[in-house]
């Protein structure tokens, strides 16, 4: 299949490119980074999503993975709109299977920046909004919204042991994700997934339902 993934430099994204390759894929990356990827069934274009312009003419693609994004710098314009962008341009087409936006458990509970919460809020109810459009094409689109993942974009709070420990304490499975983790749930969602369609999908390690029930104890 032809995947188009945004954000391929590093993080999620090329995690996830270097899986789809390693199953045969045909993947193209869009980062506004040089490519951090060698390999013959890898085409990469240096561009900001923001930019429509520079958009280049490509094949029609079956698989389109939104996961190109920021924190405190023009969340809103990047992470949503530019977002937004990519899947008008390359993802509502007949050939398309499956479109993954990659949301944030910060898009169901609001913690997180104010404008970084809310573009990923964005991005919940957009992936509502194409999986009704393009399921006449037979192909489904789903959020996959990550809480903690092990990044370089989180490593100020991985590498502070006081802040870690904090983290921690409000996750239940006491750990976070990798980066082979998150890319096995975007491809099982693209391309093993056939029904499940319109859904986000909040994947934490239950850290937003880290809740305790007040009540008096049983005598």
């Amino acid at each position: 299949m032809k995947v188009l993934i945004t954000g391929t430099s590093s993080g999620i994204g090329r995690g996830c490119a270097e899986y789809f390759l390693k199953e045969g894929h045909q993947v193209y990356g869009f980062d506004k980074k040089e490519s951090a990827i060698q390999n013959e069934n890898y085409i990469h274009f240096c561009l900001d999503i923001r930019e429509k312009a520079s958009y280049p003419e490509l094949p029609a693609m079956n698989v389109v993975i939104n996961n190109a994004g920021v924190q405190k710098e023009e969340d809103i314009d990047v992470n949503l709109k530019g977002t937004i962008s990519i899947t008008e341009h390359y993802g509502i087409q007949p050939e398309i299977r499956s479109v993954i936006m990659i949301g944030s458990a910060s898009g169901h509970t609001g913690s997180e920046f104010p404008e970084y919460a809310a573009s990923k809020g964005g991005v919940l109810a957009y992936t509502k909004n194409v999986a009704m459009r393009i399921a006449k094409y037979q192909a489904t689109c789903n959020s996959l919204d990550f809480g903690g993942v092990m990044t370089e974009l989180n490593r100020p709070v991985m590498e502070d042991e006081k802040l870690w420990d904090e983290i921690m304490k409000l996750t239940p499975l006491k750990r976070w994700m990798t980066v082979e983790e998150a890319a096995e749930w975007i491809y099982f969602m693209a391309v093993k997934n056939r029904f499940c369609t319109g859904q986000n999908i909040l994947i934490d390690g239950l850290e937003a339902g880290n809740c305790n029930f007040i009540w008096p104890e049983e005598e």
